[in-house]
C-alpha cells in the first residue's frame, strides 16, 4: 500500500517520529514511454507525469512536508502567494491537517481550475492587484511580521519534498538516473530540488550517474535566460509566468553543476508540444507542463541530441494535469458540428 512520499522516503527526508504526517498519498505517479516522441527523436522518451499527485500538480510532494513540519511547529495559518498550482496545494493540504490557509493570487491571472480547488478546499483567497513577483513580496513580508508559516518554495521543505521525484524516476528506470531530463522553469524550485534529489541517490549509491538538467522557461517570462528580471511577465503557461525566480540563484546552480542548459520557447511552440502531448501520447497536461516537450523538439531542431553517441534516456517532467486549465485546450479549436439525431446525419458526418 503506497502511503506517500515522506513514508516511502524518510531516510532522505527531515522528519522524525515527532513529525505529524499529513499526506493524500502523493507521489508515486507513473514514468509513462512516449512512442511518438521516442520515434521522433530517436532516444527513450519518457514522461513523468506528476499531474496525477491529487491536486493535480507536483507541488503536493513539497506541500504534504512543508505542512507536516507547520503542524509540527504548531501552526495555526499557512499562507502563500500563487499562480495556482501551490494554491490549490496549499488549501488541501491545510483542509487535511486543520490548519487555516491563506493564500494571495494575481489579479485575473489565475486559471479558474485551480481557483476553484483553493476555494472548495475552504481557503481564504486574496486577488491582489498585481503579478506572482508582487503577491510573493507581500506574503515573505508578512511572514517577517506575523505568526504564520509561509509555505511558497522559499520554505526549504518544499524543496525538500519535491527531490523525491528524482528518486522516483530513478526507481522506475531500475536504479538508474536519466541521461536527460527536461523540465518547465517557474519560479525554479523545482530543477533546484530535482539536482538535490539525484545527487542525494547517488551519494548513498542508488544510482551510478547524474542526468544532464534541461530546464525551459516560457520566453514571455524568462528572467533566467535574459539575465535580467522581467517586469510584466506574459504567457499562455500561467504556472510558469513568473519574472523573478525565488530559487534562480540555484537553478542556475544545477544547471552548471549538471552540464546543462536554461533556454526559452515561445508560446506557439508551447502549444503545440500541448496539443502533440494530448494527440499522440494520450497526456492531457496544463500548457505549463509542456513548456519541456516543446524544449525538447526544439533541442531536435538545433541538432543538440546528435552529440549524444547512444541511443538516450530522456525523462520529460509534465508538472501538472490538462484540466487545471481546461481553456487552453479550446484555443483555436472549431465547435463541435451538430447534425440530426438519426444514424444517416451521423454517419454522413463521419464520412462512412
Amino acid at each position: 500500500m503506497w502511503n506517500g512520499i515522506i513514508e516511502k522516503y524518510r531516510e532522505f527526508l527531515p522528519v522524525t517520529s515527532r513529525t505529524p504526517i499529513v499526506s493524500l498519498s502523493e507521489g508515486n505517479t507513473p514514468l509513462v514511454r512516449a512512442g511518438s516522441l521516442s520515434e521522433l527523436l530517436g532516444h527513450e522518451v519518457y514522461l513523468k507525469c506528476e499531474g496525477l499527485n491529487p491536486t493535480g500538480s507536483f507541488k503536493d510532494r513539497g506541500m504534504t512536508l512543508a505542512v507536516s513540519k507547520a503542524k509540527e511547529a504548531g501552526a495555526k495559518i499557512i499562507l502563500c502567494a500563487s499562480t495556482g498550482n501551490t494554491s490549490a496545494s496549499a488549501a488541501a493540504y491545510a483542509a487535511k491537517a486543520g490548519i487555516r490557509c491563506v493564500v494571495l493570487i494575481p489579479k485575473g491571472a489565475v486559471a479558474l481550475g485551480k481557483l476553484s480547488q483553493a476555494i472548495v478546499h475552504a481557503a481564504q483567497v486574496i486577488a491582489v492587484d498585481g503579478n506572482f513577483d508582487k503577491a510573493l513580496g507581500i506574503v515573505r513580508e508578512i511572514a517577517q511580521r506575523a505568526p504564520v508559516t509561509l509555505v511558497n518554495s522559499v520554505n526549504p521543505f518544499r524543496l525538500e519534498g519535491q527531490k523525491t521525484a528524482s528518486f522516483e524516476i530513478c526507481d522506475q528506470l531500475g536504479g538508474h538516473a536519466p541521461d536527460y531530463q527536461v523540465i518547465p522553469v517557474g519560479n525554479a524550485g523545482n530543477i533546484t530540488a530535482y539536482w538535490k534529489g539525484y545527487r542525494e541517490y547517488k551519494s548513498k549509491g542508488r544510482v551510478s550517474s547524474l542526468p544532464v538538467l534541461l530546464g525551459f522557461q516560457a520566453e514571455g517570462a524568462a528572467p533566467i535566460v535574459r539575465k535580467k528580471i522581467v517586469l510584466k511577465p506574459r504567457t499562455v503557461a500561467t504556472a510558469i509566468k513568473i519574472g523573478n525566480p525565488a530559487s534562480w540563484k540555484s537553478a542556475e546552480e544545477a544547471r552548471d553543476a549538471s552540464k546543462g542548459l536554461i533556454d526559452m520557447v515561445t508560446d506557439r511552440e508551447i502549444l503545440d508540444a500541448y496539443r502533440l502531448l494530448a494527440s499522440k501520447e494520450g497526456v492531457f497536461v496544463e500548457p505549463a507542463s509542456a513548456a519541456s516537450v516543446a524544449g525538447l523538439l526544439k533541442l531536435k531542431r538545433t541538432s543538440f541530441f546528435k552529440k549524444a553517441a547512444k541511443r538516450s534516456v530522456i525523462v520529460c517532467i509534465l508538472t501538472g494535469h490538462g484540466l487545471k486549465d481546461p481553456g487552453s485546450a479550446l484555443i483555436g479549436v472549431k465547435k463541435p458540428n451538430t447534425v440530426r439525431a438519426d444514424i444517416r446525419a451521423v454517419l454522413k458526418a463521419m464520412d462512412l
